[in-house]
């Protein structure tokens, strides 16, 4: 053993009582990487005994992601500061994989001079099964939001699900109107059966009539054999018409027949065929204005307006962003197996300060371009699309900024105070702010805050 190492060893084993009291995990390696010290909370976060981890290299014993080419300690040997890594996995003994924050320094003697390295971790088991429960709690059928106007149709969507009247969802390109019309078709009684989508914009009449109804062999030329059409695979679950608005009159016609008669008949047919089928349309379009113009038939649009849901745009539920920000963060980093931990306080600015003309969609887009040039970490300004950047470069003090940054400030206070369970000191930690900076945001911003908060008190 190094003279080094004997003398690491002879400091670890005067601290071993008080490094076994604290809960973080904590081991020190000497300079040649090998294990001089592992406490308690290391053996309980691993699952590792403290005999079989002191004297091997901690790239053996630890298997973090961090280990090839981010080492936290080599990182604070290197630069002499101390180093911390928020995006870290380690396998435990039984190969499970243990997400922790990690935080390293470098070990001196009593005369300066360096010896080997120290490395706190903190297991995030608990809090990231907080946040999942949390995200559960704001998920219904893969649609996000805990705004209040999503929070209201939230309430509504097991009711409307729950029957068989027609459905209408009103609202801009890119707010999810198919996500409603599955989570309809998935919380109703229909479910089991399929749930068939047809965009009508993007079809010519001629054939937007055989996709609806399908044909008979013969109907026309190269009809060489018989073909379902929409209505027919999905007879028992649901269709979903999107952009309703831009079908024609004469189509017009024939939906509405369909919808009151409950029968159609394919193409080369004169046999009625029962549609046993419950019909959400979708509309980005003003049906209200266009049955005034007289580009919508009113008997149709009273028909498939039994019940309507106006989506809101993106920008009436900014509170939603950081939210659906998690949530495509999550999706992605399965797909794409990729490390990414969230976005940088300059980046949610960037995308705060944008008006979201392509709503959900837009904000989705944003989020993948930035997983090509980010695999891990955060996601900085840097990472996303040259738009945002240059938009908020030319207006960098305009008024709303601040409202934009408030915004992002309350909502990332209430999620941290929520995963602490109101714990202000926990949750300020989180935050990187001191705990007094967090108490004179609360009282500013005039946050709820959750009703435990560590002190028996509900607020400040």
């Amino acid at each position: 053993m190094s003279d080094s190492n004997k003398k690491a060893l002879e400091i670890i084993r005067y601290r071993d009582p008080i490094l076994d009291s604290i809960n973080e995990g904590v081991f020190t390696v000497g300079l040649d990487w090998r294990i001089t010290s592992f406490n308690q909370a290391a053996e309980k976060i691993t699952g590792i005994k403290r005999e079989e981890a002191i004297g091997q290299r901690c790239n053996e014993v630890f298997r973090a992601n961090i280990c090839d080419d981010a080492c936290a300690v080599k990182a604070a040997l290197d630069t002499g500061d101390p180093a911390t890594s928020s995006s870290v996995f380690v396998i435990d003994s039984e190969g499970k994989r243990i997400p922790i924050k990690v935080s390293a320094a470098v070990l001196n003697n009593n005369d300066g001079e360096v010896i080997g390295g120290v490395e706190t971790f903190q297991d995030l088991r608990q809090i990231e099964e907080l946040r999942k429960a949390l995200k559960n709690k704001h998920t219904v059928a893969d649609i996000v939001g805990k705004s209040p106007a999503m929070t209201r149709l939230f309430d509504l969507l097991p009711r409307i699900a729950a029957g068989n009247s027609t459905v209408l969802l009103q609202g801009a390109s890119g707010t999810g109107k198919e996500l409603f019309a599955r989570a309809i078709h998935q919380l109703s009684p229909r479910r089991k059966k399929s749930f068939v989508a047809v965009n009508c914009g993007a079809l010519p009449d001629t054939l937007l009539e055989s996709e609806l109804f399908g044909y008979k062999a013969g109907a026309f030329t190269d009809a060489a054999r018989d073909k379902p059409g929409r209505f027919a695979l999905a007879q028992g679950g649901t269709l979903f018409l999107d952009e309703i608005g831009d079908i024609s009159p004469a189509m017009q016609v024939r939906l509405l027949r369909v919808l009151q008669e409950k029968t159609y008949e394919p193409l080369g047919s004169v046999d009625p065929v029962h549609a046993d089928v419950r019909v959400i349309a979708a509309a980005n379009k003003d049906l209200d204005t266009l049955v005034r113009e007289g580009d919508f038939r009113e008997d149709l649009y009273y028909r498939i307006h039994v019940f309507r849901i106006d989506i809101p745009p993106l920008t009436e539920r900014r509170e939603d962003i950081p939210l659906l920000v998690d949530h495509f963060i999550d999706s992605l980093n399965l797909t794409m197996d990729c490390k990414v931990t969230g976005l940088s306080p300059e980046a949610y600015t960037l995308i705060m300060n944008h008006s979201f003309p392509g709503n959900v969609r837009e904000l989705q887009n944003i989020i993948e371009h930035a997983f090509v040039l980010c695999h891990e970490g955060m996601i900085q300004p840097d990472h996303l699309p040259r738009y945002l950047q240059k938009e908020t470069a030319g207006n960098i003090a305009g008024p709303s900024d601040d409202m934009d940054i408030k915004s992002v400030e309350i909502t990332l206070i209430r999620q941290a105070l929520q995963k602490h369970h109101g714990n202000r000191s926990s949750a300020a930690r989180e935050l990187g702010i001191n705990p007094s900076t967090l108490y004179r945001k609360i009282k500013r911003y005039n946050i709820k805050t959750p009703a435990k908060d560590g002190r028996g008190t509900k607020n400040f």
